[in-house]
């Protein structure tokens, strides 16, 4: 992206700051190692004003640090290769949404990776919790989780992510842990074919067990099992050797949690197989720069996104600059005051819009009021 023709005196003038108030589709519930996930999802909300145009986007920036922000020349908050440098990231995506609003064109049409940005990109269901510890009985559990797909799938998903790891507090071991293959089964039904299924245990797997639920599941052909157990080299090595030995193709996938720095290099070593780190932290800009090169090795990209409603539009944009992109992880949620009706999904794909910026239309007056009520402003 090319920031050489902004306005030389075009600087930040102002930032403001609030929560707008979110819920998901449906209640969430438990993974292998938390709690109720729960059903209200606030949108952290920042407003900047540059050259007296906004921008809006995600942002945890504090009042401080924001006022540490005004002044600064638009030229100088982005690296030569057309990221946010790191020291401006708390404000990124209200920064490429003005670019793009200023500029009359989408984001994913601006950083691009050597032709023409993707107008809909494959997604999967990321709501498929452990909401069924309530049940006592498997098929019921089965069943239930059976009818949350199927919500999915009328809402135009394909594909679907799925917790497991019951047995890793929530129930007994074994018990748990047969659960999880009798629903992995029963998603497979829901999604025919040639929908694409992956579990993510939240490392509440061991490599013992791991192999277990993918050889009770060989037939159901899952597409990836993300974070089975800690980051560990050895044990990751293990698995995949097991696999090949057992002709089976399921990628390993990682980085979701404390984005371990050495999952990159163990990725180009053919050691996993899925890079995994957040689209907030460490953020989009460093996405841009990760991403071209996991292509350059060959390494897939599915960056994670949940528990924040401005993923899902974020990965959308993201897709376009990644020739190894995976997936956009998809969460359901509407929020106050923000007009997502530009997206919408279809077939397992999420059609991304073409109007400026991150394509997210925002009530200017309700902000404001968001703002005075749950916020701050700094600048003039």
């Amino acid at each position: 992206m090319n920031v050489s023709n902004f306005e030389p005196n075009g600087q930040i003038e102002k930032i403001e700051w609030a929560i707008l108030p979110g819920k998901r589709a449906r209640h969430a519930g438990f993974n292998a190692r938390k709690g109720e996930h729960g059903i209200d999802v606030p949108l952290h909300l920042a407003r900047v004003t540059i050259a007296g145009h906004e921008g809006y986007g995600w942002s945890r920036i504090t009042r401080q640090s924001a006022q540490e922000l005004v002044g600064q020349k638009v030229r100088d908050l982005f690296n030569e290769r057309g990221a946010v440098r790191e020291e401006f990231h708390g404000i990124e995506f209200p920064l490429f949404d003005w670019i793009g609003r200023v500029q009359g064109k989408p984001v994913n049409s601006l950083i691009s990776a050597g032709g023409s940005a993707q107008q809909k990109v494959a997604c999967y269901d990321t709501s498929l919790y452990l909401d069924d510890l309530h049940l006592s009985d498997d098929l019921d559990a089965v069943e239930f989780m059976k009818m949350e797909a199927l919500e999915g799938k009328n809402h135009g998903h394909a594909n679907f992510k799925l917790k497991v790891g019951r047995g890793a507090r929530h129930m007994p071991l074994m018990e748990g842990t047969g659960r999880d293959i009798a629903i992995i089964r029963g998603i497979r039904e829901v999604a025919g074919p040639h929908g694409k299924i992956m579990i993510d245990a939240n490392n509440g797997y061991n490599l013992n067990l791991t192999k277990h639920v993918l050889q009770e599941t060989a037939d159901v052909k899952l597409y990836w099992v993300e974070e089975a157990f800690h980051e560990d080299a050895e044990l990751y090595q293990d698995l995949k050797a097991w696999m090949q030995k057992a002709g089976m193709s399921v990628l390993i996938a990682d980085g979701e949690g404390l984005a371990a720095p050495p999952l990159v290099q163990w990725a180009k070593e053919g050691v996993i197989d899925v890079v995994q780190y957040d689209v907030l932290a460490p953020g989009f800009s460093y996405w841009l720069e990760l991403g071209p090169e996991l292509d350059t090795a060959h390494v897939k990209s599915a960056p994670h996104s949940y528990g924040t409603p401005y993923g899902n539009y974020a990965l959308s944009h993201l897709a376009s600059a990644i020739k190894g992109f995976q997936f956009v992880e998809w969460d359901q949620i509407e929020v106050e005051g923000m007009d997502s009706s530009g997206y919408w999904i279809e077939d397992g794909f999420v059609h991304v819009p073409s109007e400026p910026g991150f394509g997210l239309n925002f009530d200017y007056a309700y902000v404001s009021k968001r703002v005075q009520e749950s916020g701050w402003t700094t600048g003039l």
